[in-house]
């Protein structure tokens, strides 16, 4: 045995310090992101169920403990591990999930006053709605050049590496640009409130644009390459964030612009949630069928848990917001029906994907490190026998 005497590195004193840690990536945030929106997603049920909001508040308060959790475990990730930090900036597989930590803090921030407000009253739920939707935005648009900008100069990525992961950083954007809205009311009137309206019509863009040059790249690799690997298979409901989360943009925009644009605009924010969102959702919903297909298929194939099953949560959550936006746009009451057969999807998903994430956590296996393969050599370290 080594003896007390022998130093120890320095990279091996943090390990030990904070193991639970050290393989904690930024994918985690997607629980966050996740458990927020089936508590927005519920308060605009175009049926009211007694308790149902309470319910909502209750999952809201819970996505906001998670998210403060998190935030401490990853700093100190960050400190501790610094070397498996930036492990995950360099592994192209690792990196995009930074756009998490964007959508986790704009999710939770949009239910403080979407639903959280009944409980921590309107003041508090606005201040706190300011600050995680500017930490938010700012993680955002730093995710959606960062990443792409490692992706080119850093990674070394093959053609057949394109992944529906690639599109976390560029959609963070878009969740700005749908929660954004609800902060414009609680400016002043005038240039304030037109300036917040038409920063989140830009974000807009900037999400849009990057998605439309990205999902090409994703589904014609899909078509050449064959089936995702089994783990990644549930990644391809990421598709439907930027899908879902456009159309509840604009649905936003729509609500939010008379009074605050001169009058033609706000009767053409109107338009465009309309014209805008119907092919969209179309589209969204021939998305999920494919995936749905593939998941399936995958499953059969032994597909098991992986935290790519949170990727069933948000995504979904995003059409039942676009859903309910269309329903109060158009007053169809096939959107209405659609936002409540989605919505039990959403439900339905995160008890799954949070009963195997709990069992995993108490088992210890989620926070684990990768296993060595089959007859590899297991890594050196300071203490020897």
């Amino acid at each position: 045995m080594v003896t007390a005497a022998q130093p120890l590195s320095s990279a091996s004193v943090p390990a030990r310090r904070v193991p639970a840690v050290r393989h904690l990536g930024p994918n985690w945030y997607a629980c966050v992101m996740g458990t927020a929106i089936v508590g927005t997603a519920g308060a605009a049920l175009p049926r009211h169920v007694p308790g149902l909001r309470t319910a909502c508040t209750t999952v809201w308060a819970l996505s906001l403990v998670l998210l403060a959790a998190l935030l401490v475990a990853r700093s100190l990730h960050w400190v501790h591990h610094r070397d498996q930090a930036r492990a995950h900036l360099l592994d192209p597989a690792a990196a995009p999930f930074y756009g998490c930590l964007s959508m986790a803090l704009l999710a939770v921030g949009g239910g403080a006053l979407t639903v959280g407000r009944d409980w921590i009253g309107t003041s508090a739920a606005v201040a706190l709605d300011t600050v995680l939707f500017t930490a938010g935005t700012a993680v955002g648009l730093a995710a959606a050049v960062a990443v792409p900008y490692l992706m080119a100069v850093r990674h070394r990525i093959e053609p057949g590496q394109a992944s529906p992961v690639w599109l976390l950083p560029l959609v963070a954007p878009m969740v700005s640009a749908a929660v954004g809205p609800l902060l414009v009311p609680h400016l002043p009137p005038g240039q304030p409130r037109e300036t917040l309206l038409l920063a989140c019509v830009a974000m807009f863009g900037v999400s849009l644009l990057a998605t439309l040059v990205t999902l090409p790249v994703i589904f014609g690799r899909l078509l050449t390459g064959g089936p995702l690997p089994l783990a990644l298979t549930p990644s391809l409901f990421l598709v439907l964030g930027p899908l879902g989360q456009s159309t509840t943009a604009v649905g936003k925009f729509a609500d939010v612009a008379p009074g605050v644009v001169p009058g033609p605009y706000a009767e053409g924010f109107g338009v465009l949630a309309v014209l805008y969102g119907v092919p969209v959702m179309g589209f969204a919903l021939m998305w999920l069928c494919l995936a749905v297909a593939h998941v399936v298929r995958a499953r059969r194939e032994g597909m098991g848990f992986s935290m790519t099953w949170w990727s069933f949560t948000f995504p979904v959550g995003t059409c039942v917001t676009g859903a309910e936006a269309l329903a109060r746009h158009t007053g169809l009451a096939a959107y209405d029906a659609l936002t409540v057969v989605l919505y039990a999807v959403l439900v339905a998903a995160w008890a799954v994907a949070a009963l195997h994430t709990a069992r995993g956590l108490f088992s210890g296996a989620l926070l684990a490190g990768p296993r060595p393969a089959p007859g590899a050599p297991r890594p050196a370290t300071a203490r020897t026998t």
